[in-house]
């Protein structure tokens, strides 16, 4: 055996007697030699064992090798990773790390290699891909944050639960902010983190969102010196909005009476007294009396809260929701919910969202006469009066919806038109020629309208979700039905004329009313 350049080769002298060669004897030979580790060319030991017994002169072949272990780097098509993959020295030179980092740094790996899975890697003589290097993606930056700074602050958005009902919290009384109060912290959005590929390629983070407070926060300004603190300019009710918390003036009179005269507001008011006959209350925020309003006009751009009863034919109306004890003769309009301590008693009654009767007297609460119209949900425990009139209640109505779907869909159509005509003209331009470079332009407006045209449709189906909560309508009575009720579910009309026990009515999948005792048993109303 003997050594050149790494290649190890028999030389072979025949002799005279010797006994024969086998593959198996120089497998031994070779490893006695100490070229075990070596490539073995296996094809080359077999024809040497022949060639030794079969051949009468002398001969030399090549029949091991010694390799160096072997490096490859991968590199992942995004750049966001790369693996080793390393052959293992067969009696040459292993791999250390300092070769794997030299061939990594060959191969343009300049980020995120880990440095600990290339050395397992070299300990374990390699096999298997290992991934040694990863990039980082970058990390968006955080939106802008507004922190609410006071605890009582009204926020007059309703919100929807899965239901389609907006949940009813007692508001209590009017919560007060003194001028200089901090209302708000703005926190500014931050630019995100740096991300790089293996190559060390900078990848740039997407900002966060920034916005600034609303504009025009009636009753706040930013605090000298700190443009992120909002604070109050003025003693009033904190409102929360959109980005920012306005203060409202609060207007406190006694009584509502020809002494005082009617009330108009940019504020909200709070009458410790009655609201007497004939007088308005009008204000753009909320209205509170903590007594009675007996035939007075009631006119809030937030909510209306009574502590006493509404009679004597008072009007109330309100944007967001009316609470009183009781009402008799009087007509009521919210634009979220009416919610009624006690009863109501030939009523006109009209919530966009739901109508709550008997909520502090869940036995003897009662809607007796006059009409109650809500979009998803009519609750009393007691429904009608054996000895009053017909109490009607009409479900699954919410005019502001109806009107704000066909006004919108009267502007899709125009959007469509426009759209359609614009594709028009692009395609007659681009048959019969565009000798006053028209095409471009006419195709920027096109595509403009389809994107207007596209939010409008969006629109649409967020209203249509809305309109179709109203197929979960019902009326849950908490006590049982007594006298003479209408009950409409749109255009489908049910009059009870005997008596119901507790449970709820609906109109069920196939279109027809029926009524849901408290152990889940229906029947058909008709």
């Amino acid at each position: 055996m003997s050594e050149a350049d790494g290649q190890v080769f028999l030389f072979s002298q025949p002799t005279e007697g010797c006994p024969p060669v086998d593959g198996a004897a120089l497998h031994a030979l070779l490893v006695q030699a100490g070229y075990g580790d070596c490539l073995l060319h296996e094809d080359a030991v077999a024809s040497a064992a022949n060639d030794c017994n079969t051949r009468h002169d002398p001969f030399m072949v090549l029949l091991a090798e010694r390799r160096d272990a072997t490096i490859a780097i991968q590199i992942s098509a995004d750049d966001m990773s790369a693996e080793l993959s390393l052959t293992p020295a067969q009696g040459g030179k292993a791999a250390t790390v300092e070769d794997v980092m030299r061939a990594l740094a060959e191969a343009g790996v300049m980020f995120g290699i880990d440095e600990t899975a290339v050395r397992q890697a070299c300990e374990t003589s390699g096999g298997n891909r290992v991934p040694v290097a990863h990039g980082v993606l970058p990390e968006k930056g955080s939106d802008t944050v507004f922190e609410e700074l006071i605890p009582q602050t009204v926020d007059r958005a309703p919100k929807l639960n899965e239901d389609g009902l907006i949940d009813y919290r007692e508001h209590g009384s009017i919560p007060v902010v003194q001028s200089g109060a901090p209302l708000m912290r703005r926190t500014a959005p931050t630019a995100g983190v740096e991300g790089h590929t293996v190559r060390g390629h900078v990848l740039t983070p997407h900002p966060g969102r920034d916005e600034p407070f609303a504009a025009q926060l009636a009753g706040a300004q930013s605090a000298p010196g700190d443009p992120d603190l909002l604070q109050a300019s003025v003693t009033g009710q904190p409102v929360r909005v959109k980005n920012g918390v306005m203060v409202e003036p609060i207007l406190r009179v006694a009584e509502v009476n020809m002494t005082s005269g009617n009330i108009h507001y940019d504020g909200t008011v709070q009458v410790d007294g009655e609201v007497l006959q004939g007088m308005k209350v009008q204000a753009s925020g909320d209205i509170v009396v903590k007594g009675m309003v007996d035939g007075g006009l009631l006119e809030a751009g937030g909510n209306i809260q009574v502590a006493g009863g509404v009679i004597g034919h008072a009007r109330l109306r309100a944007v967001g929701s009316v609470n009183a004890r009781f009402a008799e003769g009087a007509h009521i309009y919210a634009g979220t919910l009416i919610v009624l301590d006690d009863m109501a008693l030939e009523c006109e009654l009209q919530a966009l969202n739901q109508i709550i009767i008997g909520a502090a007297s869940p036995q003897r609460g009662r809607l007796i006469g006059g009409l109650a119209t809500a979009m998803m949900l009519v609750k009393v425990p007691v429904l009608g009066s054996d000895v009053g009139g017909v109490t009607k209640v009409l479900l699954g109505v919410n005019p502001e919806l109806e009107a704000k779907s066909v006004a919108l869909q009267q502007r899709i159509d125009q959007e469509k038109a426009a759209e359609e005509n614009l594709n028009k003209l692009v395609k007659h331009l681009s048959t019969t020629g565009d000798p006053k470079g028209l095409l471009e332009r006419v195709n920027a407006s096109r595509q403009q309208a389809v994107q207007v045209w596209g939010k409008s449709l969006v629109e649409q189906e967020e209203l249509a979700q809305q309109l179709a909560l109203a197929h979960g309508a019902k009326v849950e009575v908490g006590v049982g039905v007594a006298g003479a009720a209408d009950l409409s579910f749109g255009k489908l009309t049910s009059r009870l004329r005997r008596e119901f026990s507790a449970g709820s009515f609906s109109v069920d999948s196939e279109g027809c009313v029926v009524f849901i005792d408290r152990s889940g048993y229906a029947v058909p109303v008709v």
